[in-house]
């Protein structure tokens, strides 16, 4: 027998169905009379069959016609929403799909897995699971680690020890012993009145990140959590249930704890929660679609799923993985601006970058060599200018290994720190069933966190601060050579004006997100907790610069192809005119002027689709490859790619 979920104002009404062929109209009617039946004043109405509605999915909002049969219209299981005409949409019921839902109407279930075992993630496999790529499972040994550390503490509320978290209260209240017959609803209690955060719920991919690190920690052993329940979390995740989390709350000391106690509320079948097949509903609705049961909390396991830096920790993945992405295709994008303004490639010699050996450095120079050699790639603009008397560049072009490189470096650090912390154990007090005792220390701060995405958002900022000088460059006639603004028929039109304007308006904006949140604290659970990382804000605003700068070079993308248009019938070198194609194949040339901002988003989703890399990173390994001298051995780095191996080839001068 099919049964629908829905929601008729606030409340969520199960709807069994006995025949396919009833219809829309019949379900609304049917929902609106159980709503009716459960209100003392039959929630003002006379009777449900005279009162005017529609219905709609749940996910995606879509409208049904009252006429079509439910077995031809809905899923089983399916969640919609009876709304009354004339009602106000009801105030707890959160808008039915979160921020960029077109992304998930495509949502499929993933087949393969990933074996977790609290020690080997990486922050791509974090991000990865964020996108929904993979279910997770369990190793025997965690499997193995997990059982031992809930033997200890069954033994420990047994012989009815006095442990913290375990059979006291929490911070101030750690002196309270907990009767043992009120350990489950302490457990319960904590995570209820820790749910305090505001703001925007996490985006889905966000959420499963926060979800699948928390699974490994727990999956280290140290957290006292039952096997049993963290199959459940596991089965959670893997059917990508995930509770709403609001994105504020959080000092980062004792870790995480309002979004985390966000993310175990919904896992006991409380607040709000989203599924790709659901859309937001109540928790307890959602989980059962999906045929599972609310976590039943056992003692110790509220807080061994609250306690930890995995906020600070996911969202910091996300933010290494994303300025990993733009700074490579940041060397690109100045790779075709110094073409446009026929800069030439004389600093980037590798002679000079031996003397400095930073390794970021180096890799930047060889990038734009391998982008640039005009002896290996050809150049119909750099030999346009062979022979011109400019001496040096600006130093928005000369200066690009060294501005570049020292991002690339920051990454690799800040990368470490993160890859550390996802594979740490961050709980209090931490279980250790080898030596058959719990310890209270302070792996939960999330000073370590914070302190690197503060760092990250420093470095990554710079790639958006020179890059709007070289959009500047491109724009200003005295600077370029090429019409202003990079428009014909300036005065009618005024091209690129204000998209460099939008550029200057981002950077302006990441000075202020540059400056560190961690270098604040302010004392809280009544001077328990006197010293906190606010990490939570570190790795947001970490994100929103990398969003910025990502901005930022779209429009430098946008420029450096249009200025190519007043450099024709002249192409550039094969790799740069592999780019210039790409971005065409979804921004047309601007011949006059017109709606700019699909343009630049166009572009932007080039760059965090990393589709510009994947264009021209064959050109620059192939280079790599033809100039590794063979004494010289190739070493990994620690960012992605290969060795920064410099060439001892001389690099062609296009302006000597």
């Amino acid at each position: 027998m099919p049964r629908f979920t829905v929601h008729v104002r606030g409340e969520w009404i199960a709807v069994p169905c006995k025949h396919g062929s009833d219809t829309v109209q019949w379900l609304g009617i049917e929902a609106l009379r159980r709503y009716m039946k459960n209100k003392p004043d039959n929630g003002g109405f006379n009777s449900a069959e005279e009162v005017a509605f529609f219905v709609r999915r749940c996910k995606g909002l879509g409208l049904l016609d009252h006429e079509d049969t439910l077995e031809d219209a809905l899923e089983d299981n399916e969640f919609v929403e009876v709304v009354v005409e004339g009602d106000i949409m009801s105030p707890d019921f959160i808008p039915s799909q979160p921020e960029g839902v077109h992304l998930y109407s495509k949502y499929r279930e993933p087949e393969q897995y990933i074996s977790i075992d609290g020690n080997s993630l990486t922050t791509e496999d974090l991000v990865n699971l964020g996108k929904g790529l993979y279910k997770i499972e369990l190793t025997p040994q965690a499997e193995s680690k997990v059982q031992q550390a809930r033997e200890l503490i069954d033994s420990i509320v047994k012989e009815q020890k006095v442990v913290y978290g375990i059979t006291t209260g929490f911070g101030k209240f750690a002196r309270t012993v907990i009767p043992t017959n009120k350990l489950k609803e302490l457990q319960e209690n904590l995570v209820r009145s820790h749910s305090a955060g505001v703001g925007k719920p996490l985006s889905p991919d966000r959420t499963r990140m926060l979800l699948a690190l928390r699974i490994n920690v727990l999956a280290k052993g140290y957290s006292g959590i039952s096997l049993e329940t963290l199959y459940q979390v596991i089965e959670a995740f893997n059917a990508s249930c995930l509770p709403y989390i609001p994105e504020k709350g959080t000092v980062g000391a004792s870790g995480d704890l309002a979004p985390l106690s966000h993310l175990a509320l919904g896992l006991i079948g409380e607040g709000k929660m989203w599924s790709p097949k659901s859309g937001w509903a109540d928790a307890k609705y959602v989980l059962q679609a999906h045929g599972l049961k609310p976590i039943s909390l056992k003692p110790k396991e509220g807080l061994a799923l609250i306690n930890g830096t995995q906020m600070i920790t996911s969202l910091g993945c996300e933010a290494v993985e994303r300025a990993n992405a733009i700074a490579k295709q940041a060397d690109i994008v100045a790779a075709l601006t110094l073409e446009v303004l026929k800069g030439t490639t004389r600093a980037f010699d590798s002679d000079i970058h031996t003397l400095r050996a930073h390794p970021g450095q180096a890799e930047v120079a060889f990038r734009f060599r391998s982008l640039l050699d005009s002896d290996h790639h050809p150049s119909e603009i750099a030999e346009s200018h062979r022979f011109c008397d400019r001496v040096q560049d600006a130093y928005t072009l000369r200066c690009c290994p060294q501005v570049h490189g020292i991002v690339n470096d920051t990454i690799a650090f800040v990368r470490n720190i993160i890859t550390t912390e996802i594979n740490s154990a961050t709980d209090n007090p931490m279980v250790f069933s080898e030596r058959g005792e719990t310890i209270s220390g302070g792996n939960f701060h999330g000073e370590y966190p914070a302190k690197a995405l503060d760092y990250l958002a420093i470095g990554v900022h710079e790639l958006a601060a020179i890059s709007e000088r070289r959009i500047e460059r491109l724009c200003n006639p005295s600077l370029s050579e090429l019409p202003a603004f990079l428009v014909t028929e300036g005065g009618l039109n005024s091209g690129f004006m204000i998209a460099h304007c939008t550029s200057a308006a981002l950077v302006s904006e990441n000075k202020a997100l540059c400056h560190p949140s961690s270098v604040d604290s302010l004392s809280t659970s009544a001077a328990t907790e006197d010293h906190v990382s606010m990490g939570g804000w570190a790795a947001r605003k970490c994100l929103r610069v990398i969003e910025h700068v990502e901005q930022v070079l779209a429009i430098e993308l946008l420029a450096a192809c249009q200025g190519i248009e007043f450099l024709r019938p002249l192409k550039t070198t094969t790799p740069l005119e592999k780019v210039y194609e790409l971005v065409r194949s979804v921004v047309r040339p601007w011949m006059k002027d017109r709606f700019m901002a699909p343009d630049i988003e166009a572009a932007h989703r080039l760059l965090v689709d990393q589709k510009v890399w994947k264009v021209a990173e064959p050109y620059i390994e192939k280079y790599r490859l033809e100039h590794i001298p063979e004494s010289r051995p190739v070493s990994p780095t620690a960012f992605s790619l290969d060795s920064p191996i410099t060439s001892n080839g001389d690099v062609h001068d296009n302006n000597v």
